[in-house]
Formats: C-alpha cells, structure tokens, sequence
C-alpha cells in the first residue's frame, strides 16, 4: 500500500484526476463525505487530504510516502526528502510587490511583509539589501496599502488580487508549480512502484 499526501482545494483535484488517470483512482474520492483517509484496496493506494503547507511535513516524517507540494513550499520549508517529477500544476511566481507609484529609497532598511520570510531574506541577502520581514499568514496585500511594510514578497498567479488593490510587481523572484516529492525512507523500500508512477505521470502530462 503506497499512503500519497494531497493538497486539499483545486489543486488537489487536479492532481488526483491525473493519478485516476494512469490508474490509480479511488471511487471513495468521488463520493460526497468529510473523511481524509481514502483507501483503494484494488489500486494499492491511500490518499490523504492535507492543507497544501502541510504535504511536506507529512511526507518527510513518514505518514506519507509521496505527496503533490507548491515549489514555493519547498523553497520556503527545504524539507528532507526527494522531489521528483515538476506536474506542471498551479504555475505562478513568488514575487516583490509593492503599491502602485512606490520608489525604493535604497538608503533605508525596506520593510517586507510576507508568509515566505525565509524565501524573501535568502532573496535579499543575495541583493546586499538590509531588510526587516514583518511575517505575516493572510491578506498580504493590506500590509503596503495600510503602511506596515514597503513591499510585499507573495505567490501571484494572475496578478488580478494585487491589480484590484492597486498594487504591481515590481520583481519576479522565483516560478512556482506543483511538484511531486517522496519520503527518502519510503523511497527506499518502494522506489520500484514510486518510479512506475512518477514515469506514468511524466508521459500524461507531456500528452497535455
């Protein structure tokens, strides 16, 4: 039995429709219940339903053995385990944002409200540029328009969220996607069946 860790919401929808695909669905997925476990005693697989920052905690400590994570999450967290296969889902950016008309005054220490603080400071520092982080866990994007940070360090997808607040970005940092990742233990012991489904994968979204 091969446990696999997937993001709660539309992405984990989306991921699960692609392993259904190359046959590993689960009936008891599709049916409507609250549960989190669901177990497909024919296909050899569980699924778990987690919140998308989670996944990894899951996988890396073993309660799962594969499981779908934004790259954003990984850069953030750099959980010990091994990252497979790019599922080319959820694609956006982690980026510099601030409010529209904002000039940098470089002379100063620039305040940068974010949830990823270690993905913005790694940024930074590579910049030279003295930073202060103000972490933050929701609506980012309030933090410039009410004067608690400079700038903003967030995912964008779209760009609509930050247009709509009168916001722009003013830099692209690093692109983001959904990627599939394995516990090192797990992959150990399974890699033959952990292999076959990272293959089939491959091959149904180079058909897309």
């Amino acid at each position: 039995m091969l446990t696999i860790a997937l993001p709660k919401g539309r992405l984990g929808d989306k991921v699960y429709s692609l392993f259904a695909k190359i046959g590993y669905d689960c009936r008891e997925m599709l049916e409507d219940n609250r549960k989190l476990v669901f177990t497909s005693e024919q296909n050899g697989v569980r699924y778990l339903l987690v919140k998308p920052s989670d996944v990894a905690i899951y996988v890396e400590h073993g309660a799962a053995d594969i499981g779908v994570v934004g790259k954003d999450v990984l850069l953030e967290s750099e959980p010990d385990l091994y990252e497979l296969l790019d599922l080319k889902l959820g694609s956006c950016h982690l980026a510099v944002a601030a409010k529209n008309g904002y000039v940098e005054d470089e002379e100063s220490v620039l305040r940068v409200a974010t949830k990823y603080p270690h993905v913005a400071q790694s940024y930074y520092e590579s910049l030279n540029r003295q930073i202060e982080i103000i972490k933050l866990n929701g609506s980012i994007e309030l933090a410039p328009i009410l004067g608690l940070s400079d700038v903003i360090v967030d995912i964008v997808e779209t760009g609509t969220t930050l247009k709509e607040n009168n916001l722009f970005v003013m830099q692209k940092i690093v692109p983001s996607s959904a990627r599939l990742v394995a516990n090192k233990s797990s992959y150990k012991f399974k890699g033959a069946m952990i292999d076959r489904i990272t293959a089939l994968l491959k091959g149904e979204i180079a058909n897309d």
